[in-house]
């Protein structure tokens, strides 16, 4: 039996270098492992065209997202509207294949005149007004916090859409709780990573890994806290990502026992990671599932974790929690880790609790939902 699938994503999945294109690139190639046909549709503004993308699909097709600053008053939210494509409704129509949409960007297709008992599925990669919210918490661009807030409220009103699908896939249990309210059918496949099995490294490291987007607010923010936290103390701090803010840079720079590495390359982000005695990640949005948590579990040794961090992620028996409101309380049990080697009976123990995240694993539970299956 030949199964055919359409797969909506709101970018260009690759690089797979950023969590939502993360998720949406091991999951094709995890599809595609099964034995599905794929044709991938995607919204095209500031990445180029990806032939390596022609591997796992049997066709990728691409559509100009609408970047104009009139769609910031639309009524719809601006990661919606500027999706708009008849196109990519035109080729929809072309057969009867079940679709795979990614996020609430791409849902601008859930209109009742095109889908007369279509199977539409829609991946929720976080709840969006709450993320953008968040987002605006986090901000000081004035300008940026306005857009944030704006697209937060558009986004909170535009949700209902979600009933229009045939079914929602969420990306957390806690997550699967509130979108239930849209839709009777929901079900929840966790984040693919392209993590094939587990790497973490037994003995110990030197050092204290904080990595993320550093361009992004909110991740500045955790790094910022961070710094002020372990200057000057007697750890080595290695503070990792794409894009860090010169305000960063500069507080990095004024401590001896920190290092801020800067737009590290895949293969260095994995060496930090695997070598680090603890990852440690904090966050200040209880949104999604955190890829880099994953990527920390998989790879890495011992990972503290803030509660925002793990929470109804079903990930929270194999970190240690810390409160970040009390800096007493993080320093104390990096105290703890920090000369403790990562044994082969901790490596054991991740084995099993991780068996449940793996892609083989969650492609085989998505295909059964888009195809129907026993």
């Amino acid at each position: 039996m030949s199964l055919k699938l359409h797969i909506v994503s709101f970018d260009i999945p690759y690089p797979a270098d950023y969590g939502g294109v993360i998720d949406v690139f091991y999951k094709i190639k995890a599809l595609h492992q099964l034995g599905i046909k794929i044709h991938l549709h995607c919204f095209e503004y500031h990445r180029p065209p990806a032939p390596e993308l022609e591997e796992y699909c049997e066709k990728v097709s691409y559509y100009p997202r609408k970047i104009s600053s009139r769609l910031l008053f639309h009524k719809l939210p601006y990661i919606v509207i500027s999706r708009q494509s008849e196109d990519l409704i035109l080729q929809l129509q072309k057969n009867q294949w079940p679709v795979l949409v990614e996020g609430l960007h791409c849902t601008w297709l859930l209109n009742d005149r095109y889908w007369p008992n279509r199977k539409i599925l829609v991946r929720t990669h976080n709840i969006e007004h709450e993320y953008y919210q968040q987002l605006a918490k986090a901000e000081k661009n004035l300008f940026k916090k306005y857009y944030f807030l704006n697209e937060s409220t558009k986004l909170e009103a535009y949700e209902p859409i979600l009933a229009n699908s045939s079914g929602i896939i969420s990306i957390t249990e806690k997550e699967k709780e509130y979108f239930n309210k849209f839709h009777h059918q929901v079900k929840t496949v966790s984040a693919f990573h392209g993590n094939n099995s587990v790497n973490s490294k037994p003995g110990t490291g030197n050092y204290i890994l904080y990595h993320g987007n550093l361009s992004i607010a909110e991740n500045n923010k955790a790094a910022l806290y961070l710094a002020d936290t372990f200057g000057n103390k007697n750890y080595q701090l290695v503070i990792a990502g794409s894009s860090p803010r010169k305000e960063l840079k500069d507080v990095c720079a004024g401590f001896a026992n920190i290092t801020l590495v800067a737009n590290p390359t895949e293969k260095e982000m994995f060496s930090l990671i695997e070598n680090a005695q603890i990852n440690l990640l904090i966050t200040y949005q209880n949104t999604g599932l955190k890829l880099k948590l994953l990527y920390a579990l998989f790879n890495g040794r011992h990972c503290l974790v803030n509660k925002t961090m793990v929470e109804g992620t079903g990930l929270e028996e194999n970190v240690t929690l810390v409160d970040i409101d009390q800096k007493g309380d993080l320093l104390r049990k990096v105290d703890e880790k920090m000369n403790l080697p990562f044994t082969e009976e901790a490596f054991k123990e991740r084995e099993i609790m991780l068996a449940p995240f793996f892609d083989q694993v969650s492609a085989q539970k998505l295909m059964k939902m888009l195809f129907e299956l026993p």
